[in-house]
């Protein structure tokens, strides 16, 4: 990892920006390195994953890990796999789940982050947040229709659904997701690992 990555990593886990907004305080949570090869963007960070510090290490990501079909030594090895959640800390408990990722992050952070990571060629964004902020006026009306239209933005992107398990309405709402855009996400992967 060069040193410009590391001290902009160094920065971003002390970042104190919207602590006063934050229930749980801040304990920003990602993984970058500039050999990454795939990008996930996920929302923001969930109390378990606030508790451990480890990217994804609930319940969500064991479903993430099995729609990309890989192994959790790959998913967590932060030379290949970069974690840049759209919010780096939990930003607390809404009506129907977490609240939206704080802007803040995205605002201030992620566009030297991104520029940090030369190597990488595909990236999941993973919600709405994330397909807004990285696929811009491309992305449809709403979730279902973007993600629906997944091969519109191959090969750099594949837009995906949050695998929450509360997620699990939508997942039988659409059953072409697991069984037509997961099985081309598995094909990716083992393209771009060679696995």
């Amino acid at each position: 990892m060069n040193s410009a990555l590391e001290d902009l990593l160094l920065q971003i886990r002390s970042c104190r920006i919207c602590e006063e907004h934050l229930p749980l305080g801040p304990r920003p949570v990602l993984a970058a390195s500039t050999t990454a090869k795939l990008l996930i963007v996920g929302q923001a960070p969930g109390t378990k994953v606030h508790a451990s510090g480890i990217p994804w290490n609930d319940q969500s990501g064991k479903r993430l890990r099995q729609w990309l079909d890989m192994n959790i030594e790959l998913f967590y090895d932060a030379s290949q796999v970069a974690i840049v959640p759209m919010g780096f800390c939990y930003p607390g408990k809404g009506k129907s789940g977490d609240l939206p990722p704080r802007p803040e992050c995205a605002l201030h952070w992620h566009q030297n982050l991104l520029a940090q990571l030369p190597n990488i060629q595909l990236t999941l964004p993973i919600g709405k947040y994330a397909q807004d902020y990285f696929l811009g006026k491309s992305a449809k009306a709403n979730l279902t229709e973007t993600v629906a239209s997944w091969h519109e933005y191959l090969p750099h992107y594949m837009p995906m659904p949050h695998p929450s398990p509360l997620n699990h309405f939508w997942l039988r709402r659409n059953p072409w997701f697991e069984q037509e855009a997961v099985p081309a996400l598995q094909t990716l992967v083992k393209d771009l690992f060679k696995i």
